[in-house]
């Protein structure tokens, strides 16, 4: 069904926050070749009902896979929640269950024990992850101990993709949440940012934050989670072709696209193209 031979390691965000992600990955993975997939024509995901996340990130993975990825990352929290589970027990045992797809929510929460001291941990996510409780869940399966409250944060991705997260506006709306988790649990000393656009906000969220508080983003861990797995698993490792190229698909306008990746990636970007799934 799909191409047999090694290809690039596949990353796929609905918008383009898993870039903050790809950029870890890529720092600490340098000679890999990647295949970055952007739905940013139907992004945000995270309003979105768990069966049409399933089914656009399922049309995402299957596209990867045609393209020769036999490893793809979920660089999206609301995809990794609602759809990451069906995929891996639903669509790869038919697909090809020799090939993988990895979230960014397990590798996030395997540390929380080790960082937090009150044992009070406190997620911003996207309306989608926050309501899917799939932090909390985690957490619980690991760590049964650690109390976890979350706080939907649906005006921060519009902030970041809009260019304004270092404006005077977004100081409303990051406080405002900030203020509101803290008044739910005053003992949370670990803010994990379960969403991947939000390190872009983050000198703004440590502004509003006391200093007790320990502000925890994602790339760096899913990086290392990444190299860790595959040394693991040197028989995926070897599917993986090895020629430090990037490219990136859009389901946008790829000069649109090209704008913003260069935002997250302090970098321009070429090489985009546009994709219909």
């Amino acid at each position: 069904m799909y191409p047999a031979a090694p290809g690039p390691i596949g990353i796929f965000d609905s918008g383009y926050g898993g870039l903050t992600i790809f950029d870890k990955i890529r720092q600490h993975m340098p000679t890999y070749d990647y295949l970055y997939l952007g739905d940013n024509a139907r992004a945000p995901y995270g309003v979105r009902s768990f069966e049409v996340v399933y089914q656009f990130t399922r049309q995402a993975v299957s596209y990867l896979f045609q393209a020769g990825c036999q490893l793809v990352i979920l660089a999206c929290n609301t995809a990794s929640a609602k759809a990451l589970r069906t995929i891996q027990q639903r669509d790869l045992p038919v697909w090809d269950p020799d090939r993988r797809v990895l979230g960014v929510i397990r590798p996030t929460v395997e540390c929380v024990d080790s960082i937090s001291r009150s044992k009070h941990v406190g997620i911003v996510g996207t309306t989608g992850t926050i309501t899917s409780h799939s932090y909390a869940i985690e957490i619980g399966k690991l760590f049964p101990h650690i109390h976890v409250t979350g706080e939907a944060c649906p005006m921060w991705v519009p902030l970041v993709e809009n260019n304004e997260f270092d404006s005077p506006g977004a100081d409303y709306f990051v406080r405002k949440h900030l203020d509101h988790l803290l008044q739910a649990d005053p003992l949370i000393d670990t803010l994990i940012l379960g969403c991947t656009h939000y390190p872009l906000l983050a000198p703004k969220i440590r502004s509003f934050l006391p200093e007790s508080v320990t502000l925890f983003a994602q790339g760096e861990r899913v990086a290392t989670s990444l190299v860790d797995y595959l040394s693991r698993h040197p028989e995926m490792d070897q599917k993986l072709t090895k020629g430090g190229s990037c490219h990136f698909l859009t389901t946008e306008s790829a000069s649109k696209f090209a704008d913003a990746a260069s935002l997250f990636l302090h970098a321009p970007v070429n090489e985009v193209v546009h994709i219909e799934l």
